[in-house]
């Protein structure tokens, strides 16, 4: 075994595809001695892909031994197709399914090119979906932090293109109104497609908390202005966080998706158009989510070094697992309204804008 030293330790991406194993032989090779780093994001493989073969079945103490295996791998585990008739279980314990080759194969680049946030991820999720909202919101900010120190964030950065942000207009990010006992709030930077800057965060936060404070709010509506729900965070202030300290901390006093999750009971998002990010991460905080036809939603967040850091390893797999939520976050890739309504994301379509 080598010595881990770095990212660029990581064999995966230079000595080709990862081995397809079965269960059997994926159970026996967890369990060896020195599996950590044989497996490692660091000095081993990077993935453990797993699929169908013809092999005699796991008993069931086998079964729970390689439940137990896969929690702590450090690397995502990747099932290839399903599981046995007599296994079902299993499909679950894996970090993330693909369906066919080609899909394995998209999740493989994204793996390979960003090993670190791609662990962090899988970890993250692991374990999200039974912590309470705290919890999981605190252990999101706490390793969305770490990795904007990481080399993979680095990197994203450094191959940006200098760009000079265009001028704000007036006014501020986010409109609230007051109807009875209706509060409306509207994302509102319709020429910056509504990208979640610091600014809009404040706002929301701001009208969150009257929400929060006032028991005479029976009803929340978030929606934004402009072609589009929200864009995700606002590419222009990325990088620009003091230390990663500090942003935990800011995250910790001033969080729109802790508030959010607080009244979530009385809140229903309209979300349409580009729903990046953040703008799909804090509407699934909501009772109720309805998409207008050309809702487009994704998770690029692991493709630039991170994890999703605006609630989204809380949020989305209270929705539809953290299967799905991997694959949204470590493929890319954009779902429809349509998909998105068959897995529980959103509750309802509207009629065409």
């Amino acid at each position: 075994m080598g010595t881990p030293s770095g990212p660029g330790a990581s064999r995966s991406a230079s000595e080709g595809a990862p081995r397809l194993r079965g269960l059997r032989e994926a159970l026996a090779e967890v369990e060896l001695p020195g599996a950590g780093e044989r497996f490692s994001a660091l000095c081993g493989e990077g993935v453990l892909v797993v699929g169908a073969t013809r092999e005699r079945a796991l008993s069931r103490d086998e079964c729970v031994r390689l439940r137990r295996a896969l929690t702590t791998l450090p690397c995502p585990s990747i099932l290839l197709g399903g599981v046995a008739a007599d296994a079902p279980e299993l499909g679950a314990a894996f970090d993330v399914r693909a369906g066919s080759t080609e899909a394995l194969e998209a999740l493989l680049d994204v793996i390979h090119a960003q090993p670190l946030a791609s662990l962090a991820l899988v970890e993250l999720l692991r374990r999200s979906e039974e912590r309470p909202v705290h919890e999981a919101l605190l252990d999101e900010s706490l390793v969305y932090s770490t990795l904007q120190a990481g080399p993979e964030f680095g990197a994203w950065l450094a191959a940006r293109p200098p760009r000079r942000p265009p001028p704000e207009a007036a006014g501020s990010p986010v409109h609230v109104e007051r109807r009875g006992s209706q509060l409306r709030v509207r994302l509102d930077r319709p020429e910056r497609r509504n990208a979640f800057s610091a600014a809009m965060r404040d706002a929301l936060c701001e009208a969150l908390e009257l929400a929060v404070a006032d028991t005479g709010v029976l009803e929340i509506e978030l929606s934004g202005a402009g072609p589009a729900f929200c864009s995700g965070g606002d590419l222009d202030e990325f990088g620009t966080f003091p230390d990663p300290a500090t942003a935990h901390a800011v995250r910790s006093t001033r969080h729109a998706a802790r508030l959010l999750s607080a009244c979530a009971g009385r809140a229903r998002a309209h979300i349409h158009g580009a729903c990046v990010g953040a703008g799909i991460e804090l509407p699934a905080f909501c009772a109720r989510v309805v998409a207008a036809p050309d809702a487009s939603i994704r998770l690029p967040e692991v493709g630039m070094g991170l994890v999703p850091g605006a609630g989204g390893t809380c949020s989305l797999p209270r929705r539809v697992g953290r299967q799905r939520t991997a694959w949204l976050a470590l493929s890319g890739e954009a779902i429809d309204a349509e998909t998105a309504l068959a897995w529980g994301l959103v509750d309802a379509l509207e009629a065409s804008r």
